[in-house]
């Protein structure tokens, strides 16, 4: 069982608790304040060495830099090249300059609620906030599962911002094709993001062996992504392969496209053949091309938005359209695009109204008016 002690110091009388560790090694924990404060301690130990929750202090003194550094290392072969870069920024730019030097045992709830507020108020945006509190929380989760910690301070807070998700935009089929004559020597690559759906790393990535033009259908293989400045290729978000129909009227575009190209030749190459990178705002060439166009003001990605809606207004039913965008369900797929299936719930109650005036189901009559009136 736990003692107490008391001893002297400059400051006053303080008190102590010595106890045993679960491998039975003598240890201490000194500077209560108050008796009670060491009785609460040492009961509070012993418990935690009963029910297995007890993590020896030494192990909380490390810092989260020094964890974080390894947590990244780990972070680099597990995550694709973009998603590393922006947790990195996130850990050099806001979590390492305030918590570096914080023992992970001295990590407070109410501290890293307060940092919220901080990051706030400084101006920062939901993304960039909750990303890096994830940043710290992950880090704890790490010394929760390396048993330094009893559990994670960092979870539970109630401050976190909510994301606002910016209106999409949707273009029509004629909006696609003015901005697709706009857009010059890339006007199949506009073609294949609003009828294709694909990501524009996909479709930068996309090789001529990937298309099947006989059967109209493209296979989605790898994903080019541009971070820094310089192209990584890997696998799609999802990880898995995927095939994409082709409408009739893009496969004779693609087919002079590719046309005199190598089967491993890239469909859409950029200068030297390499990988087209992405265009630059506001004087790149898909910018301008919307200027030039009179379309509202969208990225590339919107282009994929334009697909799905183009695709729902045309009937296609939620799982083709799921396969179609390489969403990992049709229910992710419903979340995403919840915006576009609105009139379904119009259509429903017509469906529903017209199939039962067609049985035999009797009509029903309204009720009589208020005021004692009678019909005839």
């Amino acid at each position: 069982m736990a003692t107490i002690e008391s001893y002297s110091t400059a400051a006053g009388k303080r008190y102590m608790v010595r106890y045993r560790t679960p491998e039975h090694g003598q240890t201490k924990k000194r500077g209560f304040r108050t008796k009670r404060d060491a009785e609460v301690y040492a009961t509070t130990v012993e418990v935690e060495k009963l029910t297995g929750a007890y993590v020896p202090p030494a192990l909380g003194r490390v810092t989260v830099g020094e964890l974080g550094a390894d947590w990244l290392e780990r972070k680099e072969t597990d995550v694709k090249p973009s998603s590393f870069n922006s947790l990195e920024t996130a850990w050099r730019v806001h979590v390492e300059p305030r918590w570096g030097r914080t023992r992970i045992a001295d990590v407070k709830l109410d501290s890293v609620e307060r940092w919220i507020t901080e990051l706030v108020r400084a101006g920062k945006g939901a993304t960039v906030v909750i990303r890096a509190y994830g940043v710290l929380a992950s880090i704890l989760d790490g010394a929760v599962k390396a048993k330094r910690l009893a559990s994670n301070p960092a979870r539970g807070v109630e401050n976190l911002p909510r994301k606002q998700r910016k209106p999409r935009v949707y273009l029509t089929h004629q909006q696609v094709q003015a901005l697709a004559d706009e857009s010059g020597r890339h006007d199949v690559l506009v073609y294949v993001l609003a009828y294709c759906g694909l990501r524009w790393g996909e479709a930068i990535a996309l090789r001529v062996e990937h298309l099947d033009l006989l059967r109209k259908r493209l296979t989605v293989v790898d994903n080019a992504v541009q971070v820094n400045g310089e192209i990584h290729v890997g696998t799609p978000k999802s990880h898995v392969h995927r095939s994409v129909p082709i409408p009739a009227f893009l496969v004779e575009m693609l087919a002079e496209q590719c046309e005199g190209r190598d089967r491993g030749d890239l469909v859409f190459p950029g200068r030297g053949d390499k990988h087209l990178l992405r265009s630059v705002s506001l004087t790149g060439w898909f910018q301008k091309a919307v200027e030039r166009s009179g379309v509202p003001k969208l990225t590339p990605h919107d282009l994929r938005h334009t697909a799905a809606s183009l695709a729902v207004s045309a009937g296609v039913n939620v799982k083709a359209l799921q396969r179609m965008l390489g969403h990992a369900s049709a229910a992710m797929t419903l979340d995403t695009y919840a915006d576009l299936f609105d009139d379904d719930l119009e259509a429903v109650g017509a469906a529903l109204d017209d199939a039962r005036s067609r049985s035999s189901v009797p009509k029903v009559c309204p009720p009589a008016p208020s005021g004692g009136l009678t019909r005839a």
